[in-house]
């Protein structure tokens, strides 16, 4: 018998409604069905390539996902390879790609055909600084000493790519101080280290993850870093200095400022169901402890977004970096 007040046709309705709410609520509950490509537009052990594998670690050890996420490489054309896959990997939900600020800089540089627009913003993870890295055994002290040197002498500045994140700060400190630097372009971060470790280079603007081994071990000595603050990381990395401990840019008589984009796209297209899955995923991420000793090791900035507030910063930062590419003349 039906409850009092309630007819079969109410029922009958009922159930119907039921029925079709059902799709929705499986539309909710979308998750991978196969294992899931996880593009990093850059070279193996530089940050982002760190990122997305400790990433894909943290997914694994608390089995966040049921199906694997897979990290694959695509640094060629200063990222444009990765970028333009996912550009024409329209709708699908199975790929995800970690992005630094080449998502700005490569097409401005080359003309390649891609813009951020052309992908899904997923959710802004962390801002990476950039510390001014020389050898050790230099001369060098203070980030002034560095640049009377380079007032008096042609530096090498060793980096990732051309016309990308490292040389526009290279560009920026000779601008602002007019010393000249010479720039020496490589593959990824990692190599980036070595190449200063081997002195190769006489210093680098590498981000902190990819140097901090390097420092920790004793051949790498920092003498600032291209933020308005100092670091907040107080724990110390060395037998002497912390994070907390490099003096600013500004601090040391430079006025250069710069921090780097560390966030996550999907190709345009997905579903929101699609969409709300990555941003749970990820969500769970940085929740966890494996997440919080990256963020302290390489001493990065924690702030995070997702949905509008990440496409208004997007936005904003897409006009900013084609002002920093036309100063330093590097659009195409």
């Amino acid at each position: 018998m039906p409850p009092a007040g309630c007819s079969r046709r109410s029922l009958l309705l009922g159930a119907g409604a039921a029925a079709l709410a059902s799709p929705t609520l499986a539309q909710r509950a979308w998750e991978p069905t196969r294992p899931v490509q996880f593009i990093v537009p850059a070279g193996t052990g530089g940050g982002a390539d760190q990122m997305a594998r400790v990433i894909q670690g943290i997914v694994s050890k608390h089995k966040l996902m049921r199906q694997p996420m897979v990290v694959v490489n695509k640094a060629g054309g200063a990222g444009a390879e990765g970028f333009l896959e996912a550009k024409g990997a329209r709708g699908n939900p199975h790929m995800i790609v970690i992005t630094l600020s080449n998502l700005f800089t490569t097409p401005m540089a080359t003309g390649v055909p891609f813009n951020w627009q052309d992908l899904t913003p997923v959710a802004m993870l962390a801002l990476d600084e950039f510390v001014l890295w020389v050898n050790a055994e230099s001369p060098w002290k203070t980030a002034a000493e560095f640049i009377e040197a380079a007032k008096r002498e042609r530096l090498k500045l060793g980096g990732t790519g051309s016309k990308q994140e490292d040389q526009i700060i290279g560009v920026a400190i000779g601008k602002a101080t007019g010393a000249t630097l010479t720039y020496v372009p490589y593959r990824g971060g990692g190599e980036v280290a070595v190449q200063l470790v081997g002195k190769h280079v006489d210093a680098t603007v590498n981000n902190p993850i990819e140097a901090v081994t390097h420092w920790r071990s004793g051949p790498l000595r920092p003498l600032c870093v291209f933020d308005s603050q100092r670091l907040a990381n107080t724990e110390k990395m060395t037998e002497t200095m912390a994070w907390s401990d490099i003096p600013t840019a500004k601090e040391s008589g430079l006025d250069v400022e710069y921090l780097m984009l560390r966030g996550i796209f999907m190709p345009a297209g997905v579903q929101p169901a699609q969409l709300a899955f990555y941003e749970g995923l990820l969500e769970r991420v940085r929740e966890t402890p494996d997440w919080r000793e990256l963020m302290q090791q390489g001493a990065f900035n924690t702030t995070s977004m997702t949905g509008d507030a990440f496409r208004a910063w997007l936005t904003k930062e897409e006009a900013r970096h084609r002002t920093l590419m036309q100063e330093a003349g590097f659009l195409a």
